[in-house]
């Protein structure tokens, strides 16, 4: 879930590229490392200790009127399913699918590579429920270099030395850490609604845990397993917190109105 719009990401990013990333020929003289006995296994997750609180501003709306009826107009096909419509809100030609490398096929037009993008084929129609999520989210910012651009979902804005030193100081990645939607989000001590609660949340970035896992039970909410920043660890709603650097879809504010051109994500290669 992670795109180019939140500067402290890029500056990461760039820092862990030259530190673990070779010279492309001295990559190419040395040999591979062979494998270790046994596989891969992942680095131990780093234990939970308290941290030093960073605190954000949530990204504000986009209140351009003709970007809200866009966004009305978009949740409308996305809870139809209606294929056909949406190609009308999706740029012919000129669509691109950004992960490592630019996905998108130029042969294609761009619907077909937006429903490659967000798998709108798939058969329990989670591609058509994910761009629904992205027409509620009333926040987006411009995409730098490509005029007339907007990204959503939008980052709050976060100085990226203290976040550098944040991720340094907890053994962490970029990736690891999110924001509460709101000021004083309960977090609970167990995945369940009704679960006592163990400390409230302010509005500041907040450890994700890894083991964090969808409800056994589909007709109850999900849940995020969360480390505050007194060093506690609790469960708050998935839905009641963003991510940084999140997957991003974006759109194009021309003379004729809004089109979607573009999409930062996807696992679908």
């Amino acid at each position: 879930m992670r795109h180019p719009l939140n500067a402290a990401t890029v500056v990461l990013g760039a820092v862990m590229a030259l530190m673990l990333v070779p010279e492309a020929g001295r990559a190419q003289s040395q040999p591979q490392v062979p494998m270790p006995p046994g596989g891969f296994k992942p680095p131990p997750v780093a234990p939970v200790r308290p941290y030093k609180p960073i605190a954000i501003t949530p990204p504000p709306a986009l209140d351009d009127p003709s970007y809200v009826a866009f966004r009305k107009e978009l949740a409308g096909i996305a809870q139809r399913k209606d294929r056909a419509a949406l190609a009308n809100l999706v740029v012919p030609q000129g669509f691109f699918w950004m992960q490592d490398k630019d996905h998108a096929d130029k042969r294609k037009s761009g619907i077909d590579n937006f429903a490659a993008a967000f798998n709108l084929d798939a058969k329990d129609g989670a591609g058509w429920g994910a761009l629904a999520n992205y027409a509620d989210d009333p926040t987006a910012a411009p995409l730098p270099d490509r005029q007339g651009v907007f990204c959503a979902p939008a980052d709050p804005p976060i100085n990226p030395k203290a976040f550098q030193a944040l991720v340094g100081a907890t053994h962490t990645e970029p990736p690891d850490w999110g924001y509460p939607t709101r000021d004083g989000l309960e977090v609970r001590g167990a995945a369940k609604p009704n679960a006592p609660v163990v400390e409230k949340l302010g509005l500041t970035l907040v450890r994700v845990l890894p083991d964090s896992a969808p409800p056994q039970d589909p007709n109850q909410p999900a849940f995020l397993h969360i480390a505050t920043p007194s060093g506690k660890t609790g469960f708050v709603p998935m839905e009641a917190m963003s991510s940084l650097g999140g997957d991003a879809l974006c759109y194009w504010k021309s003379s004729s109105g809004w089109r979607i051109i573009g999409f930062f994500g996807g696992a679908n290669q």
